[in-house]
């Protein structure tokens, strides 16, 4: 049975979306997820908390469309469901913003369970899985290192050598792809790549 209110006694613990939807935190159904609402959000979202160089923020809907990239650059025949998986794998910060790493650890549990449960809802609600194998997980988590090297060395100050200890190697993309895609884009463009991109690869699927 699902509940609006919280453990805590909270009167409020969903958010309306644009959409109309009103998506609950505490038992997200897929039928409250839009594709719409979740490109909206990500593209307004910041990656590095906004501490990175260019006219615009670096949003989570351009860094998802990086990782994809990284993922078919290193394997160009990858499966079109683990691609949809990329795309959406920071999809619930489109709800709960996104939080640097450091401070998630802070966090603990709590956070990642209402991410797990917000992943969830969307895997469904686009024919994912609730919950991928750990071999895809591990192929998307090695892509997303290779995309915050590329953020943290081009956009975020960081050294090579700091970024490689902290996130791997290079991925190696050619030079035009990286100038593409670290050069932060107006929310309005990262919107609408980002819903471009999902929808070529969801008539995939």
């Amino acid at each position: 049975m699902t509940t609006d209110k919280a453990p805590s006694g909270h009167d409020r613990v969903w958010q309306r979306m644009l959409s109309g939807r009103r998506l609950n935190l505490i038992d997200p159904s897929p039928l409250d997820v839009e594709i719409a609402d979740i490109a909206h959000g990500l593209a307004r979202v910041a990656r590095w908390n906004g501490q990175t160089s260019g006219a615009h923020i670096f949003s989570v809907a351009q860094h998802t469309l990086l990782v994809e990239t990284v993922m078919r650059a290193r394997k160009p025949n990858i499966d079109v469901r683990l691609r949809l998986a990329a795309l959406l794998h920071d999809a619930p910060e489109y709800v709960i913003g996104d939080m640097i790493s450091p401070f998630k650890a802070v966090l603990g549990g709590s956070y990642k369970s209402v991410e797990k449960r917000l992943l969830g809802a969307i895997h469904i609600r686009f024919g994912l899985p609730a919950e991928l194998a750990p071999k895809i997980e591990r192929q998307i988590k090695a892509a997303d290192r290779g995309a915050a090297f590329l953020e943290a060395t081009r956009l975020a100050g960081f050294s090579e050598s700091e970024a490689k200890k902290l996130f791997g190697r290079d991925p190696g993309l050619p030079d035009a792809t990286v100038t593409d895609y670290l050069t932060p884009w107006s929310a309005a463009k990262a919107e609408k790549q980002f819903l471009t991109r999902f929808n070529l690869v969801l008539r995939s699927c």
